[in-house]
């Protein structure tokens, strides 16, 4: 009996070990069961983080701006046999005998309020009585201007004609055939067949922030690329003949003129460039009747072309801007000063409506104000609007004096006026501030990356001692 009491005991026991390892083993199982579960879990959240995160890097990448440099610019200087004071121009016009008395004292009087200098140039074709008119009197006008100001920017930049990558030139009532970009490409002998041009017409005074534009966006998918900007406007074929008195302004204001943009996305290149492109904005106002036709290429009663101006040109113009602002605020203002004028914008909207909006302290965002020298109204408009001094639009009121209305190139003899003051600094911001037809108002605002010293090569170099002068009527 003892031994077969131990040997149920033992059977017993080996029950016992056999249920607790089978119960132990079963739990074993499912722990490591679970435990590949998790790590496949984590493995597939691993790869799902992984592939999140090289998207939303990707996509980072892509949309970062590549930054666009300003290596150097250049504006055209008119011959001294070239230049007239205001008074030998209506003088011109008079004995050409293809306007009545009532236009002529019209002229007269504009040009003795505009706020020009007895130095403006004017076309080769202006020196005829009457004003040749030909195509080929206005190729000599475009060659002039354009082939005047990019051998000044090749000489101070140092960059080759084979070295240009993309090629943009706006001008906005001569588009002749072959494009001004071809008459480039011929006389620098671009010979590159890859080289990238683009010719922009009718776009107005403010072309230059567009074209700007344009060689922005291609710089941001053509890698380690130079562009070239070119603008200008062509009077000759352009002069109005006749007696609309709204057609007969721009033959009061309107000069020679052109600039040349060196512009790169090359980072090397940033060690030598004057200044960084920070922002671009343009808006639009097209859409609106009395804008679209503000300022309005058409033909008069008797037949002759010119660019007619609204009466209401001042108002939309201010409408226009007050739009421009509302977009372009936000991305230079401080906090503060939005802040304000929200502020104000409500208390406008919900307590009282008579209440005047808080005019936000621009010269917080900026050190140096380029705004487009389209005639003395329009300074003067812009320095009430934004609440800027005499000292702000210095520039502005000087380029009119010396050059007169030069379209879509006159905010680069401003950036020439401020850099042959000497006032440029180390992290300065400009603006560059223009008006067009259609009506759009654009901005480009650039950083300067070092000291700018005043450069030899300059439109103002012969005469920049002279300035400031007083253009008070």
């Amino acid at each position: 009996m003892a031994l077969e009491g131990c040997f149920i005991k033992l059977c017993l026991l080996a029950l016992t070990v056999a249920m607790v390892a089978k119960r132990a083993f079963g739990k074993a199982h499912q722990l490591w069961l679970i435990e590949q579960q998790f790590d496949s879990i984590l493995v597939i959240g691993a790869i799902f983080a992984f592939l999140v995160s090289a998207i939303f890097t990707t996509a980072c990448i892509l949309a970062r701006q590549v930054p666009v440099y300003l290596v150097d610019h250049s504006s055209y200087r008119s011959p001294n046999r070239l230049k007239r004071s205001t008074s030998q121009i209506i003088e011109n016009i008079a004995r050409s005998r293809e306007f009545d008395q009532p236009a002529l004292d019209f002229m007269r009087k504009i040009m003795d309020r505009s706020g020009l200098g007895d130095a403006t140039g004017v076309p080769e074709a202006m020196l005829h009585v009457p004003r040749e008119r030909s195509i080929a009197a206005a190729r000599d006008e475009a060659e002039r201007v354009m082939f005047g100001a990019l051998d000044d920017l090749l000489e101070s930049s140092g960059i080759r004609p084979g070295d240009i990558d993309i090629l943009i030139v706006n001008c906005s009532l001569f588009s002749p055939a072959p494009s001004l970009t071809s008459v480039i490409v011929n006389k620098y002998k671009m010979s590159r067949t890859d080289i990238r041009t683009y010719n922009l017409a009718g776009m107005g005074c403010s072309a230059e922030v567009i074209a700007i534009g344009l060689a922005n966006d291609l710089l941001q998918v053509r890698r380690d690329s130079c562009a070239v900007v070119v603008s200008t406007e062509n009077i000759t074929r352009n002069g109005y003949v006749g007696n609309d008195k709204s057609m007969l302004l721009p033959n009061c204001i309107f000069r020679i003129g052109a600039a040349a943009v060196l512009l790169t996305n090359k980072p090397e290149d940033s060690k030598i460039a004057k200044y960084r492109l920070d922002k671009l904005v343009r808006t639009h106002r097209g859409s609106h009747d009395e804008s679209y036709k503000c300022v309005y290429q058409q033909e008069d009663e008797r037949g002759s072309v010119g660019v007619s101006l609204s009466r209401d040109l001042p108002k939309i113009a201010g409408e226009g801007l007050k739009s421009h602002l509302n977009a372009l605020g936000p991305l230079v203002l401080p906090i503060r000063e939005q802040l304000r004028f929200l502020a104000s914008l409500m208390r406008k909207k919900l307590l009282d409506s008579n209440s005047k909006p808080y005019i936000p302290n621009f010269k917080l965002a900026f050190e140096h104000f380029c705004i487009h020298a389209g005639g003395r109204a329009v300074i003067d408009l812009l320095e009430k609007a934004l609440a800027l001094s005499p000292l702000d639009v210095e520039a502005s009121r000087m380029t009119l004096h010396r050059f007169g209305n030069t379209s879509s190139s006159s905010v680069w003899y401003e950036l020439a006026y401020v850099e042959a003051k000497g006032r440029v600094r180390r992290g300065d911001r400009v603006w560059q501030l223009a008006f067009g037809s259609g009506l759009k108002c654009n901005s480009a605002v650039w950083v300067a990356l070092r000291h700018v010293a005043p450069p030899a090569v300059s439109p103002w170099a012969d005469c920049i001692d002279q300035y400031p002068v007083s253009t008070s009527a």
